[in-house]
């Protein structure tokens, strides 16, 4: 089975956008170094423990410092931001990374309402209504005949999102409904269910059931191609992978109920956390939708998970916090859950790299 990453560039407590960076970067090091497929950075704005703001940006930064391992958005979030725009950038990179570039697609907004008008008030962006058409359009300004449009003088004006592309993106769209598996169907374009974000009870196998029944071929793609994603903390031991979860699982039900949101706790800070008690049944909710545990634990689930909605890669959010007094440059726990899954699933060389304990 294959194995993806999803980022979204956390940001804990006592630690600086710079540091943030620092270690995702070095996360997406070692996620190339270790075997993994691909490294998508997600778009969230104006949060305090998120520092993936910018997918293209990100992509940039970390295809210096990554050698076969594929880099994508998960996801732009089209409708903040014309379409020609992402086109460009994701053109771009596809330049400068032949072959290793994803560009997946989402319908949300990724912010509040507040942001979503600041970033909207500023240009043309892509309407939610108008959602399908923008993405047809994209894909045909990636193509390399580009996209013809109609002027009012009846003169056709061709649009393409750089001179002379030698190849393409690959468009994915992403969702948590129904919608965008019946929009990714018809369109014929690869389709992946956030399951991580949905949760237990998310309608995640009527999504998958529904791409894959209506899937209509296309010239990018001759049959149904899809993933799932999962929230994962691995650690050494079942009850340090608890303790390294608790900050994220409470960070989430803070933001389900409306509570002031700050930066990623840390584990100290989880433990002598007070919560409602709405607020802990979202932790136990979140923590039967997530997988936690040791290598063999964590393993086994998605081993479940991907058997669940028969597909032969899972994109992990690994979403570890740490303990106080960390390095705040470095992604240790992070990095950990990786080392561990790659040693339960990409063979001899993925062992090799991990720590001298798990390669003996």
């Amino acid at each position: 089975m294959e194995l993806s990453v999803l980022d979204l560039v956390s940001v804990r407590r006592g630690q600086s956008t710079s540091a943030a960076l620092s270690a995702s970067l070095d996360l997406v090091a070692a996620a190339d170094g270790l075997g993994y497929t691909r490294y998508w950075f997600a778009e969230h704005h104006n949060m305090a423990s998120v520092a993936s703001t910018n997918p293209a940006t990100l992509i940039a930064l970390a295809a210096s410092r990554t050698e076969r391992i594929r880099l994508g958005s998960g996801g732009v979030m089209l409708p903040n931001h014309a379409a020609l725009v992402i086109a460009e950038q994701f053109a771009l990179l596809e330049a400068a990374a032949p072959g290793r570039i994803d560009l997946g697609l989402g319908r949300a907004p990724g912010s509040d309402p507040v942001v979503s008008a600041v970033l909207t008030r500023s240009g043309p962006t892509t309407r939610v209504d108008t959602f399908p058409d923008a993405v047809s359009d994209l894909l045909a300004m990636l193509s390399g005949d580009g996209a013809h449009v109609r002027l009012t003088s009846g003169e056709e004006y061709s649009l393409r999102s750089t001179p002379s592309a030698a190849s393409t993106p690959l468009a994915w769209l992403l969702g948590s409904s129904d919608y965008s598996a019946l929009l990714a169907a018809q369109l014929g374009l690869p389709y992946v269910f956030a399951h991580h974000f949905a949760g237990a009870g998310g309608g995640a196998e009527r999504a998958v059931e529904l791409y894959r029944s209506r899937f209509e071929p296309s010239e990018l793609l001759a049959a149904p191609r899809t993933f799932v994603t999962a929230s994962v903390v691995a650690a050494d031991t079942a009850e340090e992978a608890d303790a390294l979860a608790l900050p994220q699982l409470q960070l989430m039900a803070r933001l389900r109920t409306g509570a002031k949101l700050g930066p990623l706790p840390t584990v100290e800070d989880a433990a002598a956390a007070e919560l409602t008690p709405v607020q802990q049944e979202f932790v136990e909710q979140g923590r039967r939708s997530s997988i936690i545990g040791d290598a063999a634990t964590a393993a086994g689930a998605l081993r479940d998970l991907a058997a669940r909605f028969e597909v032969d890669e899972i994109m992990v959010s690994p979403v570890a916090s740490e303990h106080d007094g960390a390095e705040t440059g470095t992604a240790g726990s992070r990095a950990r859950t990786l080392e561990l899954l790659a040693g339960e699933f990409l063979g001899a060389e993925a062992r090799a790299a991990v720590s001298p304990a798990l390669a003996g």
